[in-house]
């Protein structure tokens, strides 16, 4: 079983946006190793239906994270080729 991080993912990306980073830190941003270890155990566990309540928490936590890094690269993509103001 992999623990849950000290941390969870919406401090580390709050924490990571909050540096103010350039648009080329953003663009090739990605969870640290222990998080992406984290959310491919609870992937894993939940594709045998095995999740507690904790978890399925966590891993919908993972998936906002996700979608709205996501969102923010296309946003700067588009704004760095002038396709948005």
């Amino acid at each position: 079983m992999i623990e849950a991080p000290v941390r969870n993912v919406l401090d580390v990306v709050t924490e990571f946006l909050a540096s103010d980073p350039t648009d080329e830190e953003l663009l090739a941003y990605m969870f640290p190793d222990e998080l992406q270890d984290r959310v491919h155990y609870l992937l894993d566990r939940n594709g045998e239906d095995e999740l507690t309540g904790d978890e399925r928490r966590e891993l919908d936590d993972f998936m906002r994270a996700n979608r709205m890094m996501t969102t923010l690269k296309i946003n700067r993509e588009l704004r760095l080729k002038g396709l948005k103001p």
